[in-house]
């Protein structure tokens, strides 16, 4: 089998991040979205992967490299235009050939891995098996009706009444049927090959589409609360560990990572909490559920259950910052001068809350 990513959209939910950064890139836990996708294709035995990347081509390029830090191979699938997911299939048929092959959306983020859905299609006689899971607001997504039997009755793209709330999570598998149906479809009314249909095409002609219902968490990392929320999930499985620096008059919590070369000086830091690579934490109090990225440095000031990018300066701020996302390089300090006033610089699509 081969595995394919999607790893393009300009990501506008997440906005102001995504100005300057692929949104598949924003770290969870310290670790980009797209490498714990690369990551878990590979755990599933698919070590040749083609990644579809459109305007943020060159950042994912560079971050991703040729795959070999993960022992996969790496083809790069240039999308030109958002055409739909369907659309991505069929410009990578050059890249998957006739062979079998996992689709995974390079934003999305689910508990448990994909090997034994995998190893499960690898040996089956199905044409296609689909990921499903049960969501409160199913009319965002595609939609799975089910037979009572458990077989597919139909699928449908954001229907306005939901038969059912059983969504398609970002996960596929499918053989090379897949691109006669796309072949079939007409582009949906905003213009995009739907891959829904044409795994409804699939159900129509008589093709063997087996649903998976996944009963763990799965999340949509497209929009800020929504990528806290894998960060709060991926944190509470990740293993503690201390590889760096911490003086006796810092306390540490239990379910805490201090990533190498970071330094914590007479500061708390309550779990589950991951502190990166060469970030420095001075007189601070860092609460459960945040993420700090590397080359960071918090001075008299508390965070917590927010994610902070890499080379981000907190220095004395004067109120504790709660469920935020603070993007790379960014500023946040205390002036003592006249007037008493606040004096930002932010970016187009910012947000600023204060009390």
């Amino acid at each position: 089998m081969k595995g394919l990513i999607l790893s393009g959209g300009k990501g506008t939910r997440l906005y102001p991040l995504t100005y300057t950064r692929a949104k598949q890139l924003i770290p969870i836990a310290n670790e980009p979205v797209l490498f714990r996708v690369i990551r878990a294709i590979r755990d599933a035995g698919v070590n040749e992967i083609g990644i579809v990347i459109g305007e943020t081509g060159p950042e994912v390029r560079e971050a991703v490299g040729d795959g070999s830090r993960w022992g996969v191979r790496v083809t790069y699938i240039e999308q030109d235009k958002p055409a739909g997911l369907a659309h991505a299939v069929q410009i990578s048929r050059a890249f998957l050939g006739d062979e079998r092959f996992v689709m995974f959306l390079g934003d999305n983020v689910i508990q448990g891995g994909i090997s034994p859905l995998i190893e499960q299609f690898a040996s089956s006689p199905w044409n296609s098996q689909i990921v499903l899971t049960r969501v409160p607001n199913p009319q965002h997504f595609g939609v799975a009706e089910l037979h009572a039997d458990g077989s597919i009755k139909q699928l449908v793209e954001k229907p306005a009444v939901p038969a059912s709330d059983l969504a398609l999570v970002g996960i596929y598998m499918f053989d090379a049927h897949i691109f006669e149906a796309v072949a079939a479809i007409k582009p949906s009314a905003r213009g995009e090959l739907e891959i829904t249909d044409a795994i409804q095409w699939l159900v129509s002609a008589g093709k063997s589409v087996h649903p998976y219902v996944h009963s763990g968490w799965w999340i949509d990392t497209g929009k800020p609360l929504d990528m806290l929320s894998a960060n709060n999930r991926v944190l509470e499985e990740l293993a503690p560990g201390n590889a760096g620096t911490v003086d006796d008059k810092s306390t540490l919590g239990h379910h805490v990572i201090v990533q190498a070369g970071a330094t914590i000086i007479n500061s708390v830091v309550r779990g589950p909490t991951i502190i990166g690579e060469n970030t420095r934490l001075e007189n601070a109090y860092i609460g459960p559920y945040t993420s700090v990225y590397h080359d960071c440095e918090i001075v008299n000031s508390e965070l917590e259950h927010s994610i902070v990018l890499e080379h981000v300066r907190l220095t004395n701020v004067p109120l504790r910052i709660v469920d935020s996302m603070i993007g790379r390089y960014a500023e946040i300090g205390h002036t003592t001068h006249l007037p008493r006033a606040l004096q930002t610089n932010l970016g187009d699509h910012s947000k600023l809350w204060v009390p």
